[in-house]
């Protein structure tokens, strides 16, 4: 009897490689797409067919890191690096005679304007302006631009992921560290995140519940301030002091470090209303649950 199989496109960063593990743990083989040697090549369309041939499911999340300067040059990579992927594994899927049942593919909680008013759910959230929201726009349009009467197919708008050893938990620990802290900006900005295990129990959640498609929040249910974060990471970390880093700070500091004060300052505010209204249960639903378990599996 054959293995079976999930393919994750883009699956060489941080929450590919756990998505990557807990599917093997569960008795799939996992094809991964990138551009890194023993991988199914982004440039082998025939390979990229043959792969998704009689895979249970497909998962995207490729895309260039948005933690970087918004120069034109990373911007077309950024835009490029999402519109193209989807574009190609589209057309891959189109080609199969036995396609993926299911095709998660990422998008993102930024979608959203910046919001310190009311939270965005999927039914009234008001899409924001400026360049990430555009490549977001154009991410979901070319994904949903395809028809595929085999193949249903789901947008993931992802908070920020937290998780032990990768993405932001590293630069926000170093801060707390390092007596860096306290609010950033205003504090008054609210932070959308989700525990990495949340996200896996989701895919896999999505997966069973057969008569599900479209687009879905995925974050946790206690967004909180960016105060109340900071002071999390220092109950957690046990580091007393946490100096504020006001927004002209940031500014200076994001350009030493090549980044862009977005990624703190813009105020995400984001409810995961479908996922609780079909009755997907959040293993973390508390910024504290949530810090307390990472930051004591990194001690």
């Amino acid at each position: 009897m054959m293995k079976k199989k999930i393919v994750i496109a883009g699956g060489t960063g941080f929450t590919g490689k756990y998505l990557t593990q807990q599917f093997i743990a569960a008795g799939y083989d996992v094809l991964i797409i990138s551009r890194q040697p023993n991988h199914v090549n982004w440039n082998n369309m025939p390979a990229i067919s043959d792969a998704l041939e009689n895979a249970e499911m497909l998962i995207n999340l490729a895309g260039k890191s948005v933690d970087c300067r918004y120069n034109e040059k990373n911007k077309k990579e950024i835009f490029d690096s999402r519109i193209n992927t989807t574009q190609t594994l589209g057309e891959a899927v189109l080609q199969c005679k036995n396609p993926p049942e299911l095709w998660i593919n990422s998008s993102t909680a930024t979608i959203y304007r910046h919001a310190e008013d009311r939270p965005m759910t999927e039914s009234t959230g008001e899409i924001g302006k400026g360049f990430s929201v555009n490549v977001a726009t154009n991410w979901e349009k070319t994904f949903f631009n395809f028809k595929l009467p085999a193949t249903r197919q789901i947008a993931l708008r992802m908070a920020i992921v937290l998780g032990n050893g990768g993405g932001v938990m590293v630069p926000m620990k170093n801060l707390v560290r390092f007596g860096l802290g306290g609010k950033q900006g205003s504090g008054n900005q609210m932070f959308s995140w989700l525990h990495i295990e949340d996200l896996f129990n989701i895919i896999v959640f999505l997966q069973e519940r057969k008569n599900l498609s479209g687009v879905f929040n995925t974050s946790a249910p206690g967004p909180v301030k960016n105060k109340i974060l900071m002071q999390c990471f220092r109950k957690n970390m046990k580091v007393i002091i946490g100096l504020p880093t006001p927004k002209w700070l940031l500014k200076m500091g994001a350009v030493l470090i090549k980044t862009e004060t977005e990624l703190i300052l813009k105020s995400r505010w984001v409810i995961p209303e479908r996922l609780l209204k079909e009755g997907y249960h959040f293993k973390y639903a508390t910024i504290d649950g949530a810090l307390k378990n990472i930051l004591k599996e990194n001690s």
